[in-house]
């Protein structure tokens, strides 16, 4: 460890796999999704958020905190989604409009939720059995942590509140 910029060579590999069974991953999971359902990966990710909120409703940005996407990016895909009527936009006591799941946008993630989990059980959660699957959600955890401590040193005092 820490031997200096370069990976060696069983550390290239290992990066170079992870970056290709992730990148096929997405890959499969969005065409099945498009293909089966009609749905994006990205109307997906909308959709489950709003279907696992309480009221089946968020502030864009709350959405936008979910998927940890830009505030443009999120404006330019709900207009998309709720011109197909998958959500809409409704107004609530504050200035800002919540988005909420339609019918339609529930009988769509109702849809393709089950066989997007078995999917995802069999490229993904069988493959890596339960050991080594408790050892990757604990590492990809520690990853995370790592870099929102870094990303937190990265800011100005005057930015992290101190």
């Amino acid at each position: 460890m820490g031997k200096g910029p370069w990976l060696d060579d069983d550390e290239q590999k290992a990066w170079r796999s992870y970056l290709l069974m992730r990148k096929t991953l997405e890959t499969h999971m969005e065409r099945h999704l498009q293909r089966e359902f009609g749905l994006s990966g990205s109307d997906f990710e909308i959709l489950v958020n709003l279907s696992e909120a309480e009221t089946g409703r968020m502030r864009a940005f709350e959405l936008g905190q979910a998927t940890q996407w830009e505030k443009s990016r999120m404006s330019h895909h709900l207009t998309r989604m709720e011109k197909r009527g998958l959500v809409r936009r409704e107004s609530c006591d504050s200035r800002y409009p919540e988005v909420a799941i339609t019918a339609e946008g529930r009988a769509a993630i109702e849809a393709c939720a089950p066989e997007h989990a078995a999917r995802i059980r069999k490229f993904f959660v069988d493959v890596f059995g339960p050991e080594r699957l408790t050892a990757l959600g604990e590492a990809s955890d520690e990853v995370v942590h790592t870099i929102r401590q870094h990303e937190s040193s990265d800011c100005p005092p005057e930015v992290r509140g101190a």
